[in-house]
């Protein structure tokens, strides 16, 4: 979908052009910031759990007394978030400041509403201690558009117990993982608990060289990919020591897991309060995930801080973000664990790098495969997972799935 398509779904082609926003305010009351004046900026994102909204609002308060002319105005948009922003840009009412998904990056840069960030950054500000990959998402052509706030790789979990009862290793190579489910699959219990769509799949996809995405078309009917995919696909319906979190009347992944209806899952960092918090007793650890054709990879997810270009009050904007993706603010806000900080630095000062539990998380930060890439991915997204899911349940061949799939894909895409 190109960036007018994605404007068209909303029923409108060309309101973005030609600077039309140029001297819209940005969703604050008032008038452009002065130097000196007090000034008021809105901060818009989804919500979170009733931690995590307290750590924000220890962070805000942190910047505010910092800033005493600043004033934040944090805005929760529960629902629908990013159709709802789409819709405040084009009508020229969105935030200063916005939350914006790795996912939803690229289309929104293509369209101009983001303000460009480099010529703010100071060399305090130290960009090198990001992690790569994370900062990489929020750049297009050599511009940075986003700063990340926080992130989750994923990472292999564990049951302790199943794991000294049938006497295996944890795995370090997938075909050890293979071998090792075959022994874990026993007395109701299954070796491996799958998520079978394409954000946690993809970086199995292209282990072979292939790649999933390419001039920004739907490619994962490529042989490499469907052979990287093959070994998932017969790990359910051939091993039959695989099964996705619906198998076994859960909801998803750390659920079937907790449960203890799976020795092994993949998940993130969301997992770890999830399963303190719901299946305390369930003695777990985790391990960066097994290589993949003797690739070390992983995936991750992002989130940035955005500015939005119409905004009349960047000066003050921009320090919002400088602070809360500075050492500092990002302290505050990764502090409980929650979410992990991109900062290298922070990770160290909070020890997770070192943590039993996120370590290993913290590690495929440096590898990780980004779940961002171009405008088209919802849509590649889409058609993959429907047809992905039927291969898994042996409802197809996964070549004949996913060449469909494409075929669908490409035409939604056009041109």
């Amino acid at each position: 979908m190109k960036a007018k398509k994605w404007l068209a779904a909303l029923g409108v082609t060309t309101i973005l052009a030609g600077g039309v926003l140029s001297g819209c305010s940005g969703g604050s009351s008032g008038s452009s910031e002065g130097s000196g004046d007090n000034v008021e900026i809105t901060l818009a994102g989804w919500g979170g759990n009733p931690s995590e909204t307290r750590l924000l609002k220890e962070a805000l308060d942190s910047f505010e007394e910092k800033h005493p002319n600043i004033k934040v105005k944090h805005e929760v948009i529960s629902d629908q978030y990013m159709d709802v922003m789409k819709t405040r840009l084009i009508g020229g009412e969105a935030p200063d400041v916005f939350y914006l998904d790795a996912f939803e990056a690229p289309a929104l840069i293509e369209t101009g509403v983001l303000e460009p960030l480099d010529d703010y950054v100071t060399d305090e500000f130290n960009v090198e201690d990001f992690e790569q990959p994370l900062l990489e998402a929020f750049q297009k052509d050599g511009v940075t558009y986003g700063f990340p706030k926080d992130y989750s790789t994923l990472a292999l979990f564990y049951n302790k117990k199943m794991f000294e009862e049938a006497g295996v290793e944890v795995p370090t190579t997938w075909d050890e993982l293979r071998e090792v489910s075959k022994e874990l699959t026993k007395d109701g219990v299954v070796g491996l608990g799958v998520a079978p769509e394409l954000s946690r799949m993809y970086y199995i996809a292209e282990s072979l060289g292939g790649e999933v995405v390419k001039d920004n078309k739907a490619n994962f009917g490529d042989e490499k990919v469907i052979e990287a995919l093959q070994p998932i696909i017969d790990q359910r319906n051939t091993d039959k020591t695989a099964v996705q979190a619906t198998d076994v009347g859960a909801n998803w992944g750390g659920e079937m897991f907790g449960q203890e209806k799976a020795a092994m899952v993949i998940e993130g960092n969301w997992a770890i309060p999830f399963l303190e918090d719901t299946f305390p007793n369930v003695e777990y650890g985790t391990a960066e995930i097994p290589t993949v054709n003797g690739k070390q990879s992983t995936m991750a997810y992002t989130v940035s801080y955005v500015m939005n270009a119409a905004s009349e009050k960047k000066e003050a904007s921009w320090k919002l973000i400088e602070y809360l993706t500075g050492p500092e603010g990002m302290e505050i806000w990764t502090s409980k664990g929650y979410a992990l900080p991109t900062r290298k630095s922070v990770a160290e000062k909070l020890g997770f790098d070192q943590d039993e539990k996120r370590a290993a998380l913290v590690a495929g930060a440096s590898y990780a495969t980004v779940w961002a890439n171009g405008v088209n991915l919802p849509t590649i997204m889409n058609n993959f997972n429907n047809q992905f899911v039927s291969a898994f349940l042996g409802k197809r061949p996964l070549d004949e799935a996913l060449k469909d799939a494409e075929e669908q894909a490409n035409k939604e895409i056009g041109e």
